[in-house]
């Protein structure tokens, strides 16, 4: 992979954090809640479901439980979780687990009525690789469900860093008008977009960065420098941070990106009208109302 975070990399690190995954993986159940809240605006109920970057499996239960007849589908690029995922998996509901690279799904094109992905798609660089992949796979008039870090995630840890060195020790994310951009050149149509912030306190910098490494999402970018970041370095990028602590701690953004776009009724390789656009999902599930 030649962009920013690789393929390698990326599973390497969530395989690493099986074990402590879900129990600090908080603002991700929170994140994939509001995500499934969002099944709402389906116009009938999927027969085929696809939960991709499933995780260690909490995702792809509750879509089995949401839709029981449909077939669902758990994909994640680290074997490790699929592992965990695997005991999610019932005879009376059972969920497939594949193994399988977002950009390269071993998923038949024009077969899947919903895909849904929770803080996956950020660690694809370039993003378009997995919406077209996406779109392949999503039948006409197929639902896209997905959430992603936006560039805010983290700005006071990447700014306090600044202040110590010219290293790279933050991972950067795609913002959403990028975003929209990306899903209507994979040719998706209606795509709508929104932005939610999650302000967290810690303690300290130190209890920040060990739950950023119990979920999987610690530095692996490219531009990362390695080895070991030296004392002189942590202690000036701890001070900076220090600065801005407020009375519950020291504060902590995570900027969360939600994308609802559908495959076009249309035949393929007819391009969507130009143009991207995006509205509160209020207006959105007003719309729905009227169709």
């Amino acid at each position: 992979m030649s962009g920013a975070f690789a393929a390698k990399a990326v599973a390497r690190s969530f395989g690493a954090a099986i074990r402590s995954y879900d129990g600090a993986a908080l603002l991700q159940a929170q994140v994939r809640e509001e995500l499934l809240s969002r099944l709402a605006l389906l116009r009938q109920p999927p027969r085929a479901v696809l939960d991709l970057g499933a995780g260690t499996g909490l995702g792809a239960s509750a879509l089995k439980r949401a839709f029981p007849r449909a077939t669902v589908t758990a994909t994640d690029i680290s074997a490790s979780m699929l592992e965990q995922a695997r005991r999610h998996s019932r005879f009376w509901r059972p969920i497939r687990c594949i193994e399988a690279d977002a950009r390269a799904l071993p998923v038949e094109s024009a077969s899947i009525d919903l895909v849904f992905t929770n803080l996956m798609l950020q660690w694809i660089d370039p993003l378009d690789d997995a919406l077209r992949e996406i779109r392949r796979v999503l039948r006409p008039g197929g639902l896209l469900l997905a959430s992603s870090f936006g560039p805010l995630t983290l700005q006071e840890l990447r700014a306090a860093w600044g202040e110590a060195d010219a290293g790279v020790h933050v991972n950067q994310f795609i913002d959403m008008h990028d975003f929209g951009s990306a899903l209507q050149r994979a040719g998706f149509s209606e795509p709508v977009l929104d932005v939610d912030r999650h302000l967290r306190h810690y303690a300290d910098a130190a209890t920040l960065m060990r739950e950023i490494k119990a979920i999987g999402a610690h530095n692996i970018h490219a531009e990362r420098r390695r080895g070991l970041t030296g004392r002189a370095a942590f202690q000036r990028m701890n001070a900076a941070y220090e600065s801005l602590r407020e009375p519950r701690g020291l504060p902590a953004t995570w900027q969360v990106v939600y994308a609802v776009a559908w495959a076009p009724e249309q035949l393929p390789g007819v391009e969507p009208p130009p143009g991207e656009f995006h509205i509160g999902l209020e207006q959105l599930r007003g719309t729905l109302k009227k169709r």
